[in-house]
């Protein structure tokens, strides 16, 4: 822990983010806590001893020197997932547009969390350069989306990540048992290839013996 001073509050930099979010409500209240973490999300400055409620041991090391980065921006959208305002919603949503991809994939959770309407910022980020915003998009479009972002997050399934596949298929399943929308086989998943080359075989069992196995077409893919 960090003692400022004899007469102020000791900042526990060393337990879990929420007890130092619950820790600042009691120091700061939370309207107070809800407006640093908003400025910290825009680039502003929130004071040396909330840097350290919302970046505990790390955040020391910023304020002895080491950069700062993404660190401040990053750490004042995950406060948002502990205490929260509509005043954030703007602050929150715009973050989606951040340089940095770690602030990217935080505003995507907290926008999921509080179900902010950023249906189409959510869609530009499934095609983002970091896997790990693609996975965030898809898995907050699968919450808060409708039966248009379906086609969104199929499109995933072919993602070079394996990690994005995988939060994809979840997604699918996830917004079609939300919406009650009927179920498709996946043609692109090992198990329904494994299928559709074992009908090819049944297929050619019943054609001459002359004929190649291969020369049996493949179903289409739904």
């Amino acid at each position: 822990m960090r003692n400022n001073s004899s007469s102020e509050p000791v900042v526990p930099v060393d337990l879990p983010i929420a007890d130092r979010i619950a820790a600042a409500v009691k120091r700061y209240g939370e309207p107070a806590v809800i407006d640093r973490s908003i400025a910290l999300l825009k680039g502003d400055n929130a004071g040396e001893d909330f840097l350290l409620y919302v970046g505990g041991e790390h955040a020391q090391g910023i304020l002895d020197g080491a950069p700062s980065l993404y660190w401040p921006e990053l750490w004042g959208a995950r406060a948002l997932m502990h205490v929260w305002s509509e005043t954030a919603n703007e602050t929150v949503i715009g973050g989606l547009d951040n340089q940095s991809w770690r602030v990217r994939e935080m505003c995507a959770k907290v926008i999921l969390h509080r179900k902010l309407h950023a249906l189409k910022r959510l869609t530009r980020l499934t095609t983002d350069e970091t896997p790990r915003v693609r996975a965030a998009a898809v898995q907050a479009l699968a919450a808060l989306g409708t039966v248009e972002h379906h086609s969104w997050i199929v499109a995933r399934l072919r993602d070079p990540d394996k990690e994005v596949r995988r939060a994809a298929q979840q997604s699918r399943d996830a917004l079609t048992a939300r919406l009650g929308l009927p179920t498709a086989p996946d043609s692109h998943t090992p198990a329904a290839e494994a299928a559709a080359k074992a009908k090819n075989v049944e297929a050619a069992a019943d054609l001459p013996a002359d004929v190649p196995v291969d020369d049996v077409a493949a179903p289409d893919a739904p």
